[in-house]
């Protein structure tokens, strides 16, 4: 039997041939072999919006670029006999705004060039939803199932002190958070890290998002890209040319939802299309997906799959073998939450949900885009979808060098206010509410509750933006979004004058 430290020296040394032709297979299944990768494929619908955004042509060069990139080798030790060789990166496409913003996920598929086009995304997104940073993005080549927890421990503390030495991390500089494969867990570990190279920062708790509560953390950070999701969605189905286009209400009430991924994002948004009336159909994971045309409960499969490993033997749900054929199936609405490149040229044509919601970053290739578009499907982009994570990363970092909890010094104020109202309604209509419904409407906001209510308001601005701007140009929404960030970041950039200095 190979042990844990000969399986890891295969890692560093390298895949099997087999085994990095199965990887290679496995992303470009959608994919035909003449379409762009993630980085050019965000580099083309840049392109696209560039043209229409009216922006000069030295601004636009400018802002397309990658400013700083960060790669490190460094060596971890995993026993008394092996040490591997660790590759990690960070990218800041831009510093327009400070600090630059963006997630480290630990993933072996990892590489310079998706953590650039990551970045870049983050620069556009951030811009979308009016949150004032730069975009960046962090990530480790590692799987961090091969790893155990003191390991991956020890690979993040590294990771963090190169960041650190590099200066590529501060509340005022760049600030993570948690991406494909990392969590609550490892962003603890990133600011315990920093806070011992920087113990005098009293605002060190800023220096990363997506903290656990008790460390600094905010309300509804964990569901907040999920619920983005959501929000996006619900928002455009209110649209008449929405409605027109697609043949569907405005409720979320009765649609059918397919998600590809069952990850945070993937989890959140079927959860919370559940809880408001939707049927949740089909949910693809990397190895199977679970339809049931009557709809799947969330939580129960969410269980099963924590308790068995797998979506097998879940239930009445059919097993698709060939997980990425979920996408396949006839829905209302479609949410690829999963990866990048999951709808391309060779599977777009069978495509049959009217609403297609992308929930991760840059599923869908610019043909299969052009394509979905060319039949009346409405596409709501990635910069603009799944910016809900980013959104309540920018709350937490404001809790963070604010040092007070959201509604803290306001709410019995807000109780207090409402309860005098009430009495003098009460006695003027004669009538007294009962202890129930007296506590419903005196309650004030929670943190989450404002967490959730910032959200939902930003999504609604960046989407009525959006649609205003597909209208104004006559484009598509991914143009949209992206002309109206690429506006925004110019005139940032210009008026400081810093970028041509």
């Amino acid at each position: 039997m190979r042990t844990l430290a000969s399986a890891l020296r295969l890692h560093h040394a390298g895949a099997s041939p087999m085994k990095r032709c199965l990887s290679t297979h496995v992303t470009n299944i959608a994919c035909n072999d003449d379409e762009p990768g993630f980085l050019d494929s965000v580099e083309t619908f840049y392109d696209r919006a560039a043209k229409l955004s009216g922006v000069s042509e030295k601004t636009l060069t400018a802002i397309k670029a990658v400013d700083s990139v960060l790669s490190v080798k460094f060596p971890v030790e995993i026993d008394a006999d092996t040490h591997i060789i660790i590759e990690g990166y960070r990218a800041q496409h831009s510093r327009h705004r400070l600090p630059s913003k963006g997630g480290v996920r630990f993933s072996d598929e990892v590489d310079l060039q998706e953590v650039e086009a990551l970045a870049s995304l983050m620069t556009f997104k951030c811009a979308i939803v009016d949150v004032p940073f730069g975009g960046a993005k962090g990530g480790v080549k590692l799987n961090p199932k091969k790893f155990t927890p003191k390991q991956l421990e020890r690979i993040t503390r590294r990771y963090t002190m190169e960041l650190c030495q590099k200066n590529f991390i501060g509340p005022g500089i760049d600030v993570p958070a948690p991406d494909v494969g990392t969590g609550p867990r490892e962003m603890s570990w990133i600011m315990d890290t920093y806070c011992q190279f920087n113990p005098q920062d009293v605002n060190a708790a800023g220096c990363v998002t997506g903290k656990p509560i008790s460390l600094g953390g905010v309300r509804g950070r964990n569901e907040a890209t999920g619920l983005g999701v959501y929000y996006g969605i619900r928002e455009f189905l209110q649209y008449l040319e929405v409605q027109r286009m697609t043949g569907l209400n405005g409720d979320i009430a009765g649609k059918t939802v397919i998600v590809q991924g069952f990850g945070n994002v993937g989890y959140w948004a079927a959860k919370f299309f559940e809880n408001n009336g939707a049927k949740v159909i089909g949910i693809g994971e990397h190895d199977v997906a679970a339809y049931d045309p009557n709809g799947l409960n969330i939580q129960s499969i969410f269980k099963h799959r924590a308790k068995k490993g797998s979506f097998r033997g879940f239930g009445n749900a059919a097993i698709l073998q060939n997980p990425l054929s979920i996408l396949e199936r006839e829905c209302d609405i479609l949410i690829p939450a999963a990866l990048e490149r999951q709808i391309g040229l060779k599977n777009v044509k069978k495509i049959k949900a009217k609403v297609i919601g992308e929930g991760a970053n840059g599923p869908t290739t610019p043909a299969a885009h052009d394509y979905l578009v060319s039949q009346g499907k409405v596409v709501i982009p990635d910069l603009l979808l799944n910016a809900g994570g980013v959104t309540v990363s920018y709350f937490e970092w404001l809790k963070n060098l604010s040092h007070v909890r959201f509604g803290r010094m306001s709410r019995e104020w807000e109780e207090a206010g409402k309860e005098k109202l009430l009495t003098l309604v009460e006695a003027s209509a004669g009538r007294q509410l009962t202890p129930q419904e007296r506590r419903a409407v005196v309650h004030g906001a929670e943190e989450h509750e404002l967490v959730y209510s910032g959200l939902e308001d930003t999504m609604m601005g960046a989407c009525e933006e959006t649609r205003a701007t597909a209208a104004a140009k006559n484009t598509d929404l991914r143009t949209a979004a992206m002309i109206n960030a690429i506006q925004k970041i110019a005139t940032v950039t210009e008026k400081s004058g810093k970028m041509f200095l």
